[in-house]
């Protein structure tokens, strides 16, 4: 398996699709940094601010839509979706711009102050009313989930077979980059042993709640982007702000804040492990697939480490 690249456009073809779109004339066509599996550029149109962003990956874009329309409806900081479409063989999606910079160009002493905002958002968020959805896992283009189960959707998603998916072939990944198999196999036991904890529990997940993808003006928290979403224990998302911004307590301010708000939530440790064994596996693939050695390394050990 070779290392993903991300698609590349020239200035010229955004403007080219963007024409199309939009009557009015566009202006400040610009690319921006950031994600890892989309080329992502902003630009203007009659002094509004807006984001396109191009993906080569089959239906990438409808669950997006779906997730704006379920986050914006309930309050929460997110783009509005203004429309998707193709161009060669990309697909799309065109959306209204936050602003803000990304919560890691703060400071150390801003992102200590911003922390219970974050946390407040990131409740707010894992708590919206789901309406008439089922189903568990990848959250699909009519909302729902794919599978009938956490445990379904975890078996599923580190099975071999993964055709047509991001994953393709990644079982080549233990004989061409870092990735062990056999540190692979430990941490999947462990992951099927403490999922059970997770399993009862249904909730929206962002699926990528990073500094990354939480916008701030260095004051406030303007927004979240980028989902990768889910439906099942919203402890994911909280072992996924922990592991980045491990240098804050992240853990603790969320539990005080729960208290605080009369959130119960029983088997906290079981969860919050079965969590970090998901998020690692996940991690540990696509570190290898990426390319991204040292980033492999540290979360291995961080891994093996856990229930020692």
């Amino acid at each position: 398996m070779t290392v993903y690249e991300k698609p590349t456009l020239e200035t010229s073809q955004v403007e080219v699709v963007l024409s199309k779109y939009f009557e009015s004339k566009v202006t400040g066509v610009t690319p921006l940094e950031g994600g890892n599996l989309s080329a992502v550029f902003s630009f203007s149109v009659l002094d509004k601010e807006y984001v396109i962003k191009f993906s080569d990956l089959a239906g990438s874009f409808e669950t997006e839509r779906f997730i704006s329309d379920l986050l914006t409806s309930q309050g929460i900081p997110f783009p509005s979706c203004l429309g998707l479409g193709k161009f060669k063989s990309f697909n799309y999606l065109i959306l209204e711009k936050i602003s803000g910079l990304n919560l890691a160009s703060c400071s150390p002493e801003q992102q200590h102050q911003l922390l219970p905002e974050v946390i407040q958002l990131l409740t707010r968020m894992n708590h919206v009313k789901l309406g008439e959805t089922h189903g568990y896992g990848f959250i699909n283009s009519s909302g729902n989930g794919t599978y009938n189960s956490w445990k379904e959707y975890v078996i599923a998603v580190n099975a071999e077979d993964q055709a047509g998916t991001f994953w393709d072939g990644w079982y080549s990944l233990f004989k061409t980059s870092c990735l062990e198999k056999d540190v692979f196999d430990e941490c999947y036991n462990r992951l099927l042993a403490y999922s059970s904890y997770n399993e009862p529990h249904r909730y929206f997940i962002h699926g990528d709640f990073h500094q990354f993808n939480i916008l701030s003006d260095g004051q406030r928290i303007t927004g979240i982007i980028d989902p990768n979403g889910k439906y099942g224990d919203f402890l994911v998302d909280l072992a996924t702000l922990d592991w980045h911004l491990r240098k804050l307590d992240v853990i603790q301010e969320y539990q005080r804040y729960q208290q605080q708000v009369g959130i119960s939530i029983p088997d906290f440790k079981e969860r919050i492990i079965g969590a970090k064994y998901y998020n690692g596996l996940i991690g540990l693939r696509f570190y290898a697939k990426m390319g991204w050695n040292d980033a492999y390394f540290g979360l291995r050990e961080e891994l093996l480490k856990l229930t020692n």
